[in-house]
Parts: C-alpha cells; structure tokens; sequence
C-alpha cells in the first residue's frame, strides 16, 4: 500500500493503528491484511488472554479462581510471532515453547475467556507486554482495549463492529470449517454473553473510544471493509502529513 510522503528519500508511514470491537466482527481479518498490506508487524492481543484462558483450562483450573488464573498470566511465558505453519494461521502462538495456535480457538476458550480477561491481574500483566510492543511503531494492534488502554496515543483507531447475529453466523461457519461442533443458536447466546461480559467489566471494558472511526460491517463485504479502511488510512496519513507528523520510517526487527 503506496501511502505517499518521503523523508530523506524514505517512505514515512503512519505509525499505530488500532482495531478495537466486539467478538467476530472481522478484526483479526482486517489488521491481518493491514499489516501485510503495509509491511507492518500484526498483534492480535486477544491471543494473550486466550492462551492464558486455555493454560488455566489445561492445569484444571477453576476459571473464577482470579487469583490463581492472575498468578498464571505473571508466570507463564507467551510469544506471538509470524506463522511458521503453512495452515492458514495469521501468526503462531506458543505458551511456555509449546504450539497453542488452534487450540486456542476451540469452543471451551471461547466461553471462557472474557472472565479471565476481565480480571484486573490479567489484565495488568499482559498490557504491559502489549505496550512494549505497540511502542515500537509500525504495527496494527488488535484487540477490545487497544485505542482507550493499551495505545490511547494511536494515530488511527478503528472499531469495527457488526451485529450479534452476522457476528455469530461468521463464528459458526468458521467453526464447522475447522471440523469443531457448532451450533448457531449457542454460538449467538454465548456471543451476546461475552458482548455483555467485555463491555460491562470494570477494568477495561469495551468500548468506543473518543477519537475512533466506527465501522459496521453487518452489511459489508470483507473486500468492502478493507477499501474503506485502506481509504481511512490514506486520509490519516494526509492529515498527519499536512500537520508536519507523526510519521515515522518504519524499521525491520519489530
């Protein structure tokens, strides 16, 4: 993707893009094809409290134990990196050097996880890995709380969101795709229950934040949603570009 405007001879680029919204609404699709669009590194943070979620489920852990599921997020170690199958994964997942990538996808995190999200603890200890991240620039982070907790300083946010039905429809095949069980009238219910979960927790919950573009792709094509978004992205980067910044030149090691 050709933003324009050079430094130097060097391509400048706007920094951080945010994607908040609720379950299924198309983000990790979306900040997938932004960041390979533009070169960018991809971080969908909910993979985080997924992984913790499935390493609590894994120790037989009780999921409303807060602080045994808290001290886990301090102790175990996650490392989201590019993929390194070539299964249709966006990015490889590992918790403490093992392969968490799919399992972390299955029915039991599903409906676990927006408790354990919402614990202060957790919440904590995995934001503070995620800014470290987001710091470095050049990336699309993903996630519920990108634009108003973890980069409230984000030059573009997004939320993208779309309704509970559409929503669970998209899980529902995405789930028969992968061979898993589904039903879609439980597929909606527990959608509309980690809806109410994630946007009414005290710490961090969902929502739009002040100075975000809300998209709603109920109606919407992905190749629709990621023209628009692109065209989002070529208005910011006029806009910072004619204020004198932020730009920066975006460096490889992310």
């Amino acid at each position: 993707m050709n933003l324009g405007g050079k430094a130097d001879g060097k391509p400048l680029r706007v920094s951080t893009i945010a994607i908040d919204g609720p379950a299924a609404s198309g983000k990790s699709t979306v900040g997938a094809w932004l960041a390979k669009s533009l070169g960018y590194l991809y971080f969908d943070t909910g993979v985080m409290y997924r992984a913790i979620t499935w390493a609590a489920l894994k120790r037989g852990m009780h999921i409303a134990d807060e602080e045994a599921v808290t001290r886990l997020a301090e102790e175990v170690r996650i490392v989201v990196s590019r993929p390194t199958e070539d299964d249709g994964r966006q990015y490889t997942v590992l918790a403490d050097g093992e392969d968490i990538t799919w399992d972390i996808r299955k029915a039991e995190v599903d409906w676990a996880v927006s408790p354990v999200s919402a614990y202060p603890g957790v919440r904590k200890a995995l934001t503070a890995q995620q800014r470290r991240i987001g710091q470095k620039g050049c990336v699309v982070m993903v996630g519920r709380d990108i634009g108003t907790v973890v980069m409230p300083e984000a030059h573009l946010k997004i939320y993208l969101t779309a309704s509970a039905e559409e929503r669970a429809r998209r899980r529902h095949v995405e789930q028969i795709a992968r061979g898993q069980e589904s039903d879609y009238d439980e597929v909606l219910r527990d959608m509309k229950r980690r809806d109410r979960i994630d946007s009414r927790r005290e710490t961090a919950p969902l929502r739009v934040a002040a100075d975000a573009i809300v998209v709603d792709s109920t109606s919407m094509s992905i190749d629709s949603v990621l023209a628009h978004i692109k065209g989002l992205i070529l208005d910011r980067f006029k806009m910072l570009a004619d204020a004198g910044g932020p730009l920066v030149e975006c460096q490889q090691g992310l």
